[in-house]
């Protein structure tokens, strides 16, 4: 079994624990958010016509800014390209 480590990976993407604990929590209040509006366009499907999508758009954002952004500070090695998007086709 391995030993949990409460900074490891936070550390290779950049972060201390509770720089990461935020922007986990904020990525994570954000997918709630969206999801009730997707649930409510469901429902109501003049409502929230484009909150959904907007939301994903914006975390993809800001996960692949932060990547590029952890990458640099990392240097060109560590597991930066394990996390990158795959080649569009």
């Amino acid at each position: 079994m391995t030993k949990l480590s409460f900074s490891e990976h936070p550390a290779a993407v950049g972060e201390t624990y509770f720089q990461h604990m935020g922007t986990a929590a904020g990525f994570g209040l954000s997918m709630i958010a969206g999801g009730c509006a997707c649930l409510v366009h469901g429902l109501l499907p003049f409502a929230f016509t484009s909150t959904g999508s907007r939301t994903i758009l914006r975390l993809h954002e800001r996960m692949v800014v932060h990547r590029a952004r952890a990458a640099r500070h990392r240097g060109a090695g560590g597991e930066a390209g394990a996390f990158a998007p795959p080649p569009a086709a």
